[in-house]
């Protein structure tokens, strides 16, 4: 039974020992040139400003969660949208009143503020 499994074992030794030869190998033979320009901060093409611990508005991590709460739903759609006619009426009126909560949780959030800018 494990000499079936003895292949997979081999191809898992040879790439642990590759991976590690090689980052090895890398840090030892590659250049160790260090100039002040290699160690300053690059991002874009754009000089940094300012500090690079600077805080974040909450209101985008909030809307980001939002966007990830109202994006997951198309997930489930879609497993709906491919079997439509096997659920019948039932799973149109699933579907009905999914969407209606995802609606009526949008208009809440429109009616918190959450998604105003200030």
């Amino acid at each position: 039974m494990i000499e079936s499994y003895l292949p997979i074992f081999a191809q898992i030794v040879v790439a642990i020992v590759l991976g590690v030869l090689l980052s090895t190998l890398g840090v030892l033979i590659g250049p160790k040139r260090k100039t002040a320009q290699k160690l300053t901060t690059y991002e874009s093409g754009i000089e940094p400003v300012g500090a690079a611990k600077e805080r974040v508005s909450v209101k985008y991590y909030l809307v980001a969660m939002l966007f990830i709460v109202f994006d997951i739903e198309v997930v489930f759609m879609y497993p709906w949208a491919v079997s439509f006619r096997e659920y019948g009426i039932a799973g149109l009126l699933s579907m009905v009143t999914f969407a209606l909560l995802l609606l009526a949780g949008y208009f809440y959030i429109i009616k918190k503020g959450a998604l105003e800018w200030d």
